[in-house]
């Protein structure tokens, strides 16, 4: 199984739907934190290496920061107009796989 596959980020979230009833916002606030092991047996592999590598992090920690090694970063799940979605927040920017 390849996983959820990256949507979109918060920064670049269609306006109309931040605050539209199941949009942006209420996944955000009716979210339910889980361990990064369980985020990754949900998402799309490549396109979180993909997004890693975008945001600095490095693949090995001989190499440097891995993202798995950030305690800044958190891992979650919640509905986006009824559907189950994860995503990470990185320096308070949500990224969404759905």
């Amino acid at each position: 199984m390849s996983g959820m596959k990256y949507m979109n980020s918060c920064v670049s979230w269609p306006q109309h739907d931040v605050s539209a009833e199941g949009g942006l916002s209420d996944m955000v606030d009716q979210s339910k934190d889980v361990s990064r092991s369980t985020f990754l047996k949900h998402v799309d592999q490549t396109d979180l290496h993909e997004l890693e590598a975008c945001l600095g992090y490095s693949r090995s920690p001989r190499q440097g920061m891995t993202m798995a090694d950030d305690y800044h970063v958190s891992y979650h799940r919640s509905k986006l107009h009824g559907d189950t979605v994860y995503y990470l927040k990185h320096s308070a920017i949500e990224y969404v796989f759905a």
